[in-house]
């Protein structure tokens, strides 16, 4: 205690023989805010950006949650007849050779985002996902074509997952950037509903044409109408895109204005985030973000994706009977996925991720031991318990995610990490759980997997700085009103004063 003593009457003493010195490093530390420095946002800009950054999303899950629905169609319009289980697992292969490119996709999109800007690589992205899903339903089978049935289909696959690499980063870097500080938790959010709304949509459309359609019928069209419905989603995608301005923040980028906040005089202010200077400058938020993600979309994964297998192929149910489940727990999340972001605007980011953490921690355990008993209400209780623990991370994380990185490479650090992380954890996990129950001889690996993932995410929010209603590093402060511009002003010039 008495060297913390001595070092504040040191500095004390310091600041006193050099009181000059001391105000211009303040001044410089803390760059005087004008009015002109900060962003008045326009609501109605902010929902059309959010509308059209969700529909892509949207389109990115409702393409994997189509295929992996189907796996077993697909398995046998595309590759040799034979035994089931090769042709699924064909089909399974060639399902995650998307999740391979994406991090490739990423590292060239995101970049490229911070370089030309967020709208441009976001119209590119969709264009090339619509393209990518409705070729696949245009391909001749392999009775037809033989072997260039399934090199078209990882060939369309590839297209898909370079894409998808560029999609999510920016679709959060431009819903974060052109919302208020305030508000870009509620906003963020929406991102997430269109996750939920893709996935909806392709299972709800599944079930559909699964009931109506013969077993027969589906093999020989009725696979291919989930994929050609993406045509239409794509082009309404796309037209919303190109209405849109570039986000204010990368604007005051460009032109050399973002220097209202702490941070950013810190960071350069030049569009040209590649590669080398996000590995070597910015490691440390890129491990916190690919930890984060990492716990993130396992649970996600588990729980949106390979649940209807499990359901199936461990405890014997009907696909249908565990797709239609999963979609009365992805409507409920809808429902209340608005209203964590609020909440996340409130209390902040880490409490909610948090939350969500600690639920997996706790209640995937429980959870699967209630699904393993079987019955619909047993299963829907397991799966909501999971689920709404999922939710309070999916209602945050979009906005979270964003602020870990300055605007001037925002786009491109997001992207690296998003996607290596979710090639890496994400798209794996329901092999590596189908590999385990199998090496275990226990279908409660999902409970103890998702649980490990937890105690990863525990730690990587334990070491995030909270980022709700501050200004993006990088990026000039944002509000809703001209009042609230001139009052953050007048409170930054009496705090200066102080």
């Amino acid at each position: 205690m008495a060297a913390t003593d001595n070092d504040e009457s040191l500095d004390l003493a310091a600041v006193k023989r050099h009181r000059v010195l001391f105000r211009a490093n303040e001044r410089r530390r803390n760059p005087k805010l004008r009015r002109s420095d900060i962003t008045v946002t326009d609501e109605a800009a902010v929902k059309r950006a959010t509308k059209a950054a969700a529909l892509g999303n949207a389109m990115e899950w409702y393409d994997f949650g189509i295929y992996s629905y189907l796996a077993a169609t697909i398995g046998k319009v595309f590759f040799p007849s034979g035994n089931d289980t090769a042709q699924l697992l064909s089909s399974f292969a060639t399902f995650a050779v998307a999740f391979l490119v994406r991090p490739v996709g990423g590292m060239v999109f995101g970049p490229l985002g911070d370089k030309v800007g967020r709208k441009r690589i976001l119209s590119i992205t969709m264009i090339m996902m619509a393209v990518g899903t409705f070729a696949i339903g245009l391909i001749p089978s392999h009775s037809a074509i033989g072997l260039w049935a399934p090199a078209l289909l990882i060939f369309f696959r590839l297209v898909q997952g370079f894409s998808t690499g560029g999609e999510y980063g920016g679709a959060s870097t431009f819903i974060a950037e052109y919302a208020p500080d305030k508000r870009r938790g509620f906003f963020g959010s929406f991102l997430e509903i269109g996750t939920l709304a893709g996935y909806v949509g392709a299972s709800g459309l599944v079930v559909v044409l699964t009931s109506v359609f013969s077993e027969d019928q589906m093999l020989q069209w009725g696979w291919r109408i989930p994929f050609l419905v993406a045509a239409p989603l794509g082009l309404i995608g796309l037209y919303l895109r190109l209405k849109l301005d570039e986000t204010p923040a990368f604007q005051k980028l460009e032109g050399g204005q973002a220097k209202a906040t702490e941070a950013a005089d810190a960071v350069e202010t030049s569009a040209t985030g590649d590669l080398g200077k996000i590995f070597t400058h910015y490691w440390r938020p890129l491990v916190l973000c690919l930890a984060l993600v990492a716990a993130y979309n396992i649970t996600d994964y588990m729980l949106l994706s390979y649940m209807p297998t499990y359901l199936s192929d461990e405890l014997g149910y009907g696909t249908n009977h565990g797709l239609l489940i999963l979609l009365v727990v992805m409507v409920v999340q809808m429902c209340v996925i608005n209203q964590v972001g609020r909440l996340s605007d409130r209390f902040g980011r880490k409490p909610l991720l948090m939350a969500g953490m600690l639920g997996f921690l706790f209640l995937s355990l429980p959870s699967f031991l209630l699904i393993r008993q079987g019955g619909v209400v047993l299963i829907t209780v397991g799966l909501l318990l999971m689920g709404l623990s999922l939710v309070m991370m999916l209602g945050t994380m979009s906005a979270a995610l964003p602020a870990i990185f300055p605007t001037h490479v925002r786009y491109g650090s997001l992207s690296v990490a998003y996607n290596l992380s979710t090639s890496v954890f994400g798209g794996t996990t329901p092999l590596v759980i189908t590999a385990l129950i199998s090496v275990f001889g226990t279908n409660l690996v999902p409970a103890y997997y998702a649980t490990a993932a937890a105690v990863v995410g525990v730690v990587a929010v334990l070491c995030m700085k909270e980022t709700a209603n501050k200004p993006l590093a990088g990026s000039p402060p944002s509000v809703e009103t001209e009042e609230e511009a001139a009052e953050l002003v007048q409170t930054r010039q009496a705090t200066a004063k102080l």
